[in-house]
């Protein structure tokens, strides 16, 4: 299972939220791309950015960021927040980010997926963020009235690479991953899952490790890296035990 750290990035710098407010904010770093560099040092084999900026916007907002992180790893990066045209799709795999995460277009525009899908395979990643099961759009300030296992359906056979699930009142809490959502989800569809929100030491991992024979592929995490309440090389080396 990989072990993905995020790299969250607004107003230029890197930062985490709880449950995606814009008015809980911590900075840990005003150099997301030495952040970056820090995490692929330490073993990490896939990065996981976020543009919280363009989330919030609805547009990309921190592309030279971005592209200053990509320049200095070696390692995949993926990439979501505000991507919501072809255009934007296309800029940054040009950029040479390896994977972009469409969450609230995808939601809204189906038909968008299943289109980057055939013009990129194997690069577009569908992003399902949850409040007590129901979908959450436009940077998590709407909740939706579906529930996250149908959105997921609606991908199956369309050549989506992965869905990243949050867990949105697990995000930044670090309270524990959200075992029984992410199983489910795992077990409705035959895409590879990627668990997102809560994560807050190793006995999370060890927890969600039994999820991979059901299609869970990885985890993110980043409150509990930053804080130093998570080692990442020891996570690594238990998921791969």
């Amino acid at each position: 299972m990989l072990i993905i750290p995020a790299v969250d990035i607004k107003m230029g710098r890197c930062v985490r939220l709880l449950q995606g407010r814009k008015d809980s904010e911590t900075v840990f770093s005003d150099n997301p791309s030495a952040m970056a560099a820090r995490w692929e040092s330490e073993g990490a084999e896939l990065l996981h950015i976020v543009d919280l900026d363009g989330a919030f916007e609805k547009s990309p907002q921190n592309i030279e960021v971005v592209k200053g992180i990509v320049d200095r790893v070696e390692i995949p990066v993926q990439l979501g927040g505000g991507i919501r045209t072809m255009d934007s799709v296309a800029m940054y795999l040009d950029l040479g980010v390896s994977r972009v995460i469409l969450g609230t277009e995808a939601i809204q525009n189906p038909s968008f997926v299943y289109d980057a899908c055939q013009r990129y395979p194997g690069k577009i990643v569908v992003g399902i963020d949850a409040r007590d099961g129901m979908v959450a759009i436009d940077g998590w300030t709407e909740t939706t009235k579906r529930q996250a296992i149908d959105v997921a359906e609606e991908f199956e056979g369309q050549g989506v690479a992965a869905i990243v699930f949050t867990d949105i009142n697990k995000d930044g809490m670090q309270r524990g991953v959200n075992i029984d959502a992410t199983r489910q989800l795992a077990q409705s569809v035959s895409i590879p899952v990627i668990a997102s929100g809560g994560v807050s030491s190793i006995d999370d991992i060890k927890t969600l490790l039994p999820l991979e024979e059901l299609g869970v592929q990885g985890v993110i995490t980043g409150r509990a890296l930053y804080s130093g309440e998570l080692d990442l090389k020891q996570a690594i080396e238990i998921s791969r035990a």
